[in-house]
């Protein structure tokens, strides 16, 4: 099985230490960084804009990967290409010409991902999958982190990787929380490529241990 890509999420650190933070994710062995953005109107919390993406970009060679959970994600687009970012995944929920916003940020050169809710379906998405290169499967209400991981959602997983198999796609297949050490080996039998994990990354003492003990988990 091949292993996933790591992405820890810096919605979980410590906002006064995020140099620390990133060099934490760094040298955790993690792939990518996962950038919450939150609006308060699609998900109830503010989180932080493109400012926060630009000053990481500064600070970091790793893949970043903006999730915008944003109302009408159109609008800012471009003020988080500009920051930096390598993808920027937003949601078919809260955008309705999404196709034009995919095309909008694979012509800037960057990568293009759609994610969905727990209550969107899969077929919701269907036709602007030949136009991805993520798809974000989140397996908890998206707003808040620490919560448990809702089982129902990991089949969207095994769906989508049947649609592309059979339509000849190479997008990934991302998961976005209540992923941990308890959680892992649940997720593991769906193969996402991408884990997105924000509590327990940060509350583990030694995160690089924690990462290989999440990639330990995955051949189990």
């Amino acid at each position: 099985m091949k292993m996933p890509i790591i992405a820890p999420s810096i919605l979980s650190a410590d906002f006064l230490e995020i140099g620390a933070a990133v060099e934490s994710i760094e040298s955790s062995g993690a792939e990518w960084l996962h950038l919450d953005v939150m609006d308060g109107h699609f998900v109830p919390p503010i989180t932080f804009g493109n400012k926060m993406v630009s000053d990481i970009r500064k600070r970091t060679g790793l893949f970043l990967d903006t999730h915008l959970m944003i109302e009408e994600p159109e609008h800012h687009i471009h003020a988080f290409l500009d920051a930096g970012s390598d993808a920027i995944t937003f949601h078919a929920e809260a955008c309705i010409h999404s196709h034009r916003l995919l095309q909008t940020i694979r012509h800037s050169g960057k990568k293009a991902g759609i994610s969905i809710v727990p209550s969107t379906p899969v077929s919701q998405i269907l036709p602007l999958l030949q136009s991805v290169d993520q798809v974000l499967v989140m397996t908890v209400n998206p707003g808040y982190g620490g919560q448990k991981l809702l089982p129902f959602c990991l089949s969207k997983v095994d769906e989508l990787r049947d649609i592309r198999k059979k339509e000849g796609l190479d997008f990934l297949i991302a998961v976005d929380g209540g992923i941990n050490l308890s959680t892992i080996s649940q997720v593991a039998i769906h193969e996402p490529d991408i884990l997105v994990i924000g509590s327990a990354f940060f509350a583990a003492q030694d995160k690089q241990a924690f990462a290989c003990s999440i990639r330990s988990a995955w051949n189990e």
